[in-house]
């Protein structure tokens, strides 16, 4: 299996509850852990302005490179303006492009980054500025490699930037399950949206997870499975009400590929957000997701 990282991600926020230094980290646990080696860790390039253009209007893709956003358009991105974002987001977006590309090859593979679902066509959202998932999605529609794509999201956040990107569009199926007392709000429809109530544990949120996911892969057949495998729902985390266990969210991850493989579908991951106390759990929740992709993959 491939893991698409470069130490670019990072963007050293520091004391941020955006905590960057996570897909170091993970990287770091998954060779620790023998799930990666160092040989399987493929840096990804930046996708080009033609691939994020599939996505984005031109005129905020330059202003974003050339240092020329508002500074209410910073504020609500919720994280510094920098050159060195510009060049992560790229990245990140390559990375997406990179781990679907080699999921439809080789059944799964993980961008140890992305899943930024709040990203719109003119603006960034919640710590979301460019929207890497559906880049990838339009890119290998683009290149004629997938007709049809599903975003399976997972993040305690509703993914509104994929929901708006996709309105009305019979090519991709997006399915969100997260919090529904949360940010964003407005939420706009996705094809299939799965509302929780505040403090929704394991038991609850692994049936309902389940019943949206069959009736999402018997309502549409997907070449494609982008996977937005945030660690948010964990019962520790700063900005989520859920209260999954880590052992919920193993199961969580084990349900998804369970159902992908059942029906020969590839699966690239994302991992999206995660904001625990302490930033080993959510590094432990990413590791742990993308060490289940591996045993879905052999």
């Amino acid at each position: 299996m491939k893991f698409i990282y470069t130490d670019e991600y990072d963007l050293h926020l520091g004391n941020h509850v955006f905590p960057s230094i996570k897909y170091r980290l993970t990287k770091e646990k998954l060779l620790r852990d023998g799930i990666a080696k160092p040989e399987e860790i493929v840096a990804p390039n930046a996708a080009s302005e033609d691939d994020i253009a599939l996505v984005h209007d031109r005129d905020y893709i330059h202003r974003l490179q050339a240092g020329r956003l508002s500074h209410l358009e910073i504020l609500r991105m919720e994280i510094p303006y920098s050159p060195e974002l510009v060049r992560a987001v790229w990245l990140s977006a390559g990375g997406s492009i990179l781990a679907g590309r080699t999921a439809l090859t080789e059944g799964t593979c993980a961008n140890i980054g992305g899943g930024f679902h709040h990203a719109y066509p003119d603006h960034g959202e919640g710590f979301c500025v460019l929207h890497d998932v559906a880049i990838a999605i339009r890119t290998l529609q683009k290149e004629k490699i997938i007709e049809r794509a599903m975003t399976v999201d997972v993040d305690v956040h509703h993914g509104n930037g994929t929901a708006a990107i996709f309105a009305g569009d019979p090519s991709v199926f997006t399915l969100s399950i997260h919090q529904a007392n949360n940010y964003p709000y407005p939420k706009p429809p996705s094809s299939l949206d799965i509302h929780l109530a505040d403090g929704t544990g394991d038991d609850e949120y692994l049936r309902e997870l389940e019943k949206g996911l069959d009736a999402a892969l018997s309502e549409f057949q997907p070449e494609l499975i982008l996977y937005v495998a945030g660690a948010d729902p964990y019962r520790e985390d700063q900005l989520g009400g859920l209260k999954l266990t880590l052992a919920g969210l193993e199961k969580r991850d084990q349900l998804v590929f369970e159902k992908a493989r059942s029906r020969k579908i590839p699966v690239a991951v994302t991992l999206a957000g995660g904001y625990a106390r302490k930033v080993e759990d959510t590094v432990a929740i990413h590791t742990t997701t993308i060490r289940i992709a591996k045993e879905f993959a052999s």
